[in-house]
């Protein structure tokens, strides 16, 4: 543990506020792994007035960077992901050390990074407008996109480095600064990062501010952040409690946010599936990070002729996984977050057990030298369980029985959720059926692959309680970016629109 933290500088009291220069003036904040639950960091949280001059610096870095032009934004960009590639083994296993997913996890965080990178040097040169054919004769027109402002990106502590990158790797290229409010529970990571990059923008000439980091109370500086008029964006990942509560602020002041929030995600595996990939696919997408994805795999949808040999088969493999150290090599599932997560894993079984639902394996707390360990559960339950509609942050797999596949269908929409969705089946008309307008009503639907792993290429994001936000790839850049529609007369004559004539 040690030499993780030493590579990357973090040892004794860090400062929690960077606008070009470390600082900060608040209350130590102590930080533990759930590894072992010892101690691996203190870190002097930001107050509001730390915030204040964060936001301050970072608006004086957008007057600068607005006028950079975007291929040259992209070369830092290039350079910041070429410093990443230098770090991915160790900024993976400092993820794992934070955080609790394994190493091969965290060093596939970091892959992540990279590749926002890579595709945001791209974009630095297609940041495309339109050309309109005016009514008027003797006129041009067009739109262009133009620098937003400020964005700030709050992000979870499950992907504590992969969604600072999906957002500010963007940013930077359409000319924002960005002030990143990390979650409390994996604030090293982000300083880790924040350092790479300063490396980088200094390197360049360039104003260390375009991306700052605020470390503190989400009900102070969060707070202070979402309310901030400067900031003209605001990209939140977290709950969906959190998520109400980012957009009823950020809209009340007429400010735009992306909103990436939970997930209830389904797997339908219907008769004609491949059952063997499917097995596979399930188990990543459950036991994966210990269930703390977004995208995690909550609940199967499975038809009753085939219900009784994937279940065995699956308890069959739960009852395989390595549970323990996630930087040992053979570890498939690291701790939960922390003590708080187990109780809610356990709390969640109790009431499953309430409502009728059958534990078939796992659920347990594991005593491992003090860490957040639990066994990954599988139990039988019904969709319209209360606790089955929400969203436990842990490793609970529902199995639900249908019979019909436009039930399935309607149970796997019947959540308030609506971020990532699965088929396994051969069938061509089911798969396209489950892609259709009357098939999921997620924002990623996926055949014959998990609900898990998505590539940066597309566009990240759900619907209905997730939110509505679109991150990473596609045309994503755009909610980055101000739209200005252009019109240009080269004529002589001062010809009206709708042929109005005035005067």
């Amino acid at each position: 543990m040690k030499e993780i933290l030493e590579k990357f500088n973090l040892t004794g009291e860090l400062k929690g506020a960077f606008d070009g220069e470390w600082f900060a003036n608040g209350k130590t904040l102590e930080v533990f792994t759930p590894i072992d639950g010892s101690k691996i960091g203190a870190i002097r949280q930001a107050t509001d007035d730390d915030y204040k001059r964060v936001s301050e610096k970072a608006e004086r870095a957008f007057l600068e960077w607005r006028a950079v032009p975007a291929p040259h934004r992209g070369e830092f960009v290039r350079r910041l992901g070429l410093e990443l590639r230098k770090h991915k083994a160790d900024l993976g296993a400092l993820v794992a050390l934070e955080m609790g997913k394994i190493r091969a996890e965290g060093e596939g965080e970091v892959q992540e990074m990279i590749d926002i990178c890579d595709f945001a040097v791209g974009l630095s040169r297609q940041l495309y407008g339109k050309t309109m054919k005016s009514e008027r004769p003797g006129h041009f027109m067009m739109e262009q996109w133009h620098p937003l402002g400020i964005v700030g990106v709050i992000s979870a502590f499950n992907f504590p480095v992969a969604v600072w990158a999906w957002n500010i790797a963007l940013s930077a290229v359409c000319g924002n600064s960005n002030i990143w409010k990390p979650s409390s529970k994996t604030p090293l990571t982000a300083i880790a990062c924040t350092k790479i990059a300063e490396v980088v923008l200094r390197d360049m000439g360039f104003n260390p501010a375009i991306l700052s980091l605020i470390i503190g109370r989400g009900s102070e500086v969060g707070e202070s952040l979402i309310r901030d008029p400067k900031v003209r964006l605001i990209s939140a990942t977290g709950s969906c409690r959190m998520g109400y509560r980012v957009g009823k602020i950020v809209g009340e002041r007429l400010g735009s946010t992306i909103l990436e929030l939970g997930g209830n995600n389904a797997i339908i595996v219907t008769p004609d599936a491949d059952m063997e990939i499917a097995i596979r696919a399930i188990l990543f997408g459950a036991v994966g990070t210990a269930g703390q994805r977004c995208t995690s795999t909550r609940r199967i949808i499975v038809h009753k002729s085939i219900k009784k040999e994937l279940t065995d088969r699956l308890i069959s493999a739960y009852k395989q996984v390595k549970i323990g150290d996630p930087l040992a090599p053979e570890t498939l599932m690291g701790p939960l977050i922390d003590t708080g997560a187990v109780d809610e894993m356990m709390t969640a079984l109790e009431r499953l057990k309430s409502e009728g639902g059958k534990i078939l394996c796992g659920g347990e707390k594991l005593d491992k030298e003090g860490g957040c360990y639990v066994t990954p559960c599988i139990a039988e339950a019904k969709n319209e369980f209360a606790i089955v509609q929400e969203e436990t942050f842990a490793p609970i797999l529902y199995i639900i029985e249908y019979a019909d596949f436009d039930d399935a269908l309607r149970m796997h929409n019947d959540v308030p959720q609506g971020l990532s969705s699965a088929i396994f089946t051969n069938n061509f008309r089911e798969a396209h059926r489950f892609l259709s307008g009357v098939g999921s009503d997620c924002g990623i639907a996926n055949v014959n692959i998990g609900t898990s792993g998505a590539e940066i290429g597309g566009a990240f994001g759900g619907e209905k309680e997730t939110g509505g936000g679109r991150e990473s790839g596609s045309d994503a850049w755009k909610a980055y970016m101000r739209r200005q529609t252009n019109t240009v007369n080269f004529s002589n004559e001062l010809p009206l629109a709708q042929g109005i004539e005035f005067g």
